[in-house]
């Protein structure tokens, strides 16, 4: 049997706008949670990669070479060492190439590391968002992420009669679950009721402004280490168990074959879950790409948790809920935790991790054994599934 891969450290930063740190200071704050957060020490020569997830830097901090910068910071002499751009599913790209590397031999452990300071300049920010999809035929003709979702979310709502009411209750949700972690963006506004979300000012119909993630400076860090060399630095490694990767070719939402069925996303969860020998109703919990609301229930659908169309039911019975059968986006998703784009697949992973050592605190899963993680670039055209358990394969 191949040899399996394991999280040993994982830590996040406190998500919000972090006026109080650097660029190069919140890498490292990233970094250090995941290294504190080990059962034992790790020293930078056993570190032979190091991966860093960042979209936007050039345009908001004006830095490139960012993954050399982490290098010098760190204090780190990776035999590899890469800087990974996927937009808003860099991070989980990255912690793929990271875990393919460790899985292929050339390297036993990998630091990666995700992370983006939007505050710093919003409007470059609001820019590099701009031209993530199709800058020649849609950007410029006034297509951005919120009119792109706003189709999809039109779409879904004809086809399969979605309802206002149930897009708002996946930002109730997640706002709910927001108040429960200090380390998200909105923690300190707490609980919405689902009238204040259904009345806010509207953004591009039927998304308002709850339906949609803010901009977020923030970062994440995991630790990945072989399985024969897991008990030099943890007591609960977190296994990932399967891991598949998707994309359509397509870049704009002109392109896609489906706006309401994500078939890279099908094809990307399909991998992950033959790869583990895991199904869809073996999962206890999962962290999945809500940027907009509607996406997190179409993803409910194309991750297999409930039947095409049946999405908007899923969260209107509660069944993502904490309490439901299947809770989702526990730390309060991108919608309330926040959507630091270098850093979003890359915090799922140690919110997963964390949910699977027991570490949540007030919205920890009880019995969690085994979760999924989801992370999408563009309009839904590029999808990262991990799956992971905190059982090694006997």
């Amino acid at each position: 049997m191949q040899e399996e891969i394991a999280v040993v450290g994982a830590g996040v930063t406190k998500f919000g706008k972090r006026f109080d740190v650097s660029y190069r200071e919140l890498m490292a704050e990233a970094a250090s949670e995941a290294i504190n957060s080990m059962d034992r020490p790790i020293t930078p020569n056993q570190i032979q990669g190091l991966y860093v997830a960042a979209s936007i830097p050039e345009l908001t901090v004006d830095q490139a070479h960012v993954a050399n910068l982490a290098a010098q910071e760190l204090g780190l002499e990776p035999e590899i060492i890469a800087r990974v751009e996927m937009a808003c599913s860099s991070g989980s790209t990255a912690i793929r190439n990271a875990w393919a590397a460790i899985k292929s031999g050339l390297i036993d452990t990998a630091l990666v590391v995700g992370l983006e300071k939007m505050y710093a300049n919003t409007q470059a920010a609001n820019h590099g968002l701009c031209i993530v999809p199709d800058v020649t035929y849609e950007a410029t003709n006034g297509i951005t992420a919120y009119s792109g979702f706003a189709l999809i979310a039109q779409e879904h709502m004809k086809l399969y009669g979605t309802t206002r009411d149930q897009l708002s209750s996946v930002s109730v949700k997640n706002h709910s679950n927001g108040a429960k972690n200090p380390k998200a963006q909105f923690f300190e506004k707490g609980e919405i009721t689902l009238e204040e979300a259904k009345s806010a000012r509207m953004v591009s119909d039927p998304l308002n402004l709850y339906d949609c993630s803010p901009i977020t400076d923030g970062g994440a860090a995991v630790i990945l280490t072989r399985g024969s060399l897991t008990t030099k630095f943890s007591e609960q490694p977190v296994w990932i168990k399967g891991s598949g990767q998707s994309v359509e070719p397509s870049l704009g939402v002109s392109n896609m074959k489906s706006l309401t069925e994500w078939t890279a996303l099908k094809r990307a969860a399909q991998k992950a879950y033959q790869t583990s020998g895991i199904s869809p109703s073996d999962i206890d919990v999962a962290e999945v790409h809500d940027c907009f609301t509607i996406a997190e229930i179409i993803e409910y659908e194309d991750l297999g948790f409930t039947a095409k169309g049946t999405g908007g039911k899923f969260i209107e019975d509660g069944e993502s809920a904490l309490s439901g059968s299947l809770p989702v986006n526990t730390s309060g998703g991108l919608k309330a935790k926040g959507h630091p784009i270098g850093a979003t697949g890359v915090a799922q992973v140690v919110e997963i991790t964390e949910q699977l050592q027991g570490k949540s605190g007030k919205r920890q899963v009880d019995g969690a054994n085994i979760g999924l993680t989801h992370n999408l670039s563009g309009f839904a055209t590029h999808h990262v599934v991990h799956i992971l358990s905190n059982e090694e394969a006997k």
